[in-house]
């Protein structure tokens, strides 16, 4: 959370973003790129499906962190599924995992189903060493059912809980991360994502309590933030 009165520098704010391509078109060479930029930046870490994880571990060489995505983007898998890609996302060099919580289970009102895979998920990505941030997909939750996730990601264990795939019908909103911030118990920590494109919407995001953006726009934010480019364009 950026404090008030505290200057958003351009190390503050490299610090909090998640440097992300998840688009479907996605080649190796914007890959390598993105990873390039995170080195340069000194990024929080890239964030890539499953498969480019090698790809950015060979890129990165132990200069950066690598994020990748479980359960993407429905949430809808096997817990067995969602734990086979935690672990092959270890091996692959993968330092965080942000997993898709089974959020229509959630809707359905099971949510001892939903309970008992998070903690068995969490329990796992933390034996690895990963940190861990669950996304609920806040656009198809109402305000009663965003604090039942917060709830069940606390209670996990989870670092963090994240709004948003950035596929669903809309993104994050400074209302959902203040919700949360106003209403977590400990220690967890928010992450907002989807629709991320300028510096007002990171500043706004991150004084409501986020301390992670994740954005396809991260080293635009930062020439914002200098003064070099406007706000791009784009979904995530």
């Amino acid at each position: 959370m950026l404090a008030a009165d505290m200057e958003l520098t351009a190390a503050r704010l490299a610090a909090a973003l998640d440097s992300t391509n998840l688009r479907l078109d996605a080649t190796e060479a914007e890959i390598g790129q993105l990873c390039e930029d995170a080195v340069r930046h000194h990024f929080a870490c890239v964030m890539l499906y499953p498969a480019s994880v090698p790809l950015a571990a060979r890129v990165l060489a132990g200069a950066g962190r690598i994020g990748t995505v479980i359960g993407f983007p429905s949430g809808r898998f096997a817990t067995a599924a969602k734990a086979a890609e935690i672990d092959a996302a270890h091996r692959a060099g993968a330092q965080e995992v942000d997993i898709v919580m089974n959020y229509p289970a959630l809707l359905a009102g099971h949510t001892a189903q939903v309970a008992a895979e998070l903690g068995q998920l969490t329990r796992l990505a933390h034996g690895h060493g990963q940190l861990i941030k669950v996304i609920v997909e806040t656009c198809y939750l109402d305000a009663a059912q965003q604090l039942a996730a917060l709830r069940l990601c606390e209670d996990a264990g989870a670092d963090f809980i994240k709004t948003s795939t950035g596929f669903g019908r809309a993104g994050a909103t400074v209302e959902q991360i203040a919700r949360w911030a106003q209403h977590r118990r400990d220690c967890i920590q928010l992450k907002a994502s989807g629709g991320i494109k300028s510096l007002a919407d990171a500043r706004a995001l991150l004084a409501a309590g986020a301390t992670r953006l994740g954005t396809s726009n991260a080293a635009g934010l930062l020439a914002e933030l200098s003064g070099a480019a406007a706000p791009a364009a784009g979904s995530y």
